[in-house]
């Protein structure tokens, strides 16, 4: 959701009844405080900010959260045992994002408030176990709330997770595709034009298995040698520093934790410091010919651009009626 859930988003989604969450990995820590003082203005009621826990910055991030009173730290990485103890002592409550039960034990352990759960359905960076699968496992592992992600978009996926035992559900590509979704008007349409095959999950991006529409320049990345994919991940490395404002000293830093525990080439290594200027190119400067779209399969189930207002009323209607219908038939 780099690039889609800012201000905007996150506050509609926030008045409507929603829970919603800022993005923050593509913002500089400047973007991130004056998107959390927009929120502010917009809205009273409360939200959470994503972070990247391998982030240069991830300190200084929470300690924004912490002197803001944001209510929730996400971190789309296992954050470490010192940035959840930080979040606790200062007010801040903590939701990793994890992909496989041994991640959502361990940090469980380690005293986080909730876990949420993306199976392989989903957008972004994702794991292969499906969301059916993965989310019986956590829920039955852990006694914290469990939020479930990967395959949602309506009120009928809202029971089942219910079902499952989960406490709620996270949505990010039914949200992008709302009407106040920051995307432009082309992209959105390549987005609602998908079908359910229409996703592909590669490690051509940045290294590790990562969810995207299926695209010419997709597959031209994952067609490319090793000299073309160096070439052009350090052009898009150098073009990331430039944005984030980060000295070479703190990309190099940043592309060290990358690799650690991972078996990342260098031109990977670079791609995934890089990710976001190709992000950007298609979400923000409207140029999906060269640039990347994170996509949850749900894509291809989704045909209209709803307010999200109307959105989570639709939902809350649609689950109500099927718990209705469940009721009914005992």
């Amino acid at each position: 959701m780099g690039y889609v859930a800012g201000a905007r988003l996150v506050s509609a989604v926030a008045e409507a009844g929603g829970f919603g969450i800022v993005a923050s990995a593509t913002m500089t820590l400047d973007e991130l405080r004056d998107t959390i003082h927009r929120i502010k203005d917009r809205t009273g009621e409360p939200f959470g900010v994503n972070i990247r826990s391998d982030a240069p910055d991830a300190s200084e991030r929470v300690e924004l959260l912490i002197r803001e009173r944001v209510r929730l730290a996400s971190f789309a990485l296992a954050p470490s045992r010192e940035l959840i103890h930080r979040c606790a002592g200062g007010g801040v409550l903590t939701m990793p994002s994890v992909g496989a039960r041994r991640h959502a034990e361990k940090v469980a352990q380690w005293g986080v408030d909730a876990v949420l759960v993306q199976g392989g359905e989903g957008g972004g960076h994702t794991g292969a176990v499906p969301t059916t699968l993965l989310l019986p496992q956590v829920v039955d592992s852990v006694g914290i709330p469990v939020v479930a992600a990967g395959g949602f978009f309506d009120g009928r996926g809202l029971v089942a997770a219910l079902a499952y035992g989960a406490a709620g559900i996270a949505m990010g590509t039914r949200f992008l595709l709302t009407a106040e979704s920051p995307v432009g008007v082309r992209v959105k349409q390549l987005y609602l034009d998908a079908n359910v095959t229409g996703t592909v999950v590669t490690t051509a991006v940045d290294g590790v298995p990562h969810r995207v529409l299926r695209t010419a320049y997709v597959n031209g990345l994952e067609k490319s040698g090793t000299v073309g994919a160096l070439l052009r991940s350090a052009r898009h490395a150098v073009a990331f520093r430039r944005l984030a404002g980060l000295t070479w000293p703190q990309l190099l830093r940043a592309g060290r934790t990358a690799r650690h525990g991972r078996e990342l080439t260098w031109a990977q290594t670079l791609m995934a410091a890089g990710t976001p200027v190709l992000l950007r190119t298609a979400m923000v400067d409207g140029r999906p010919e060269f640039g990347v779209m994170s996509a949850g399969q749900v894509a291809g189930l989704i045909d209209d651009l709803p307010t999200c207002a109307a959105l989570i009323e639709r939902i809350m209607k649609e689950a109500a009626e099927g718990l209705d219908r469940l009721t009914d038939a005992r």
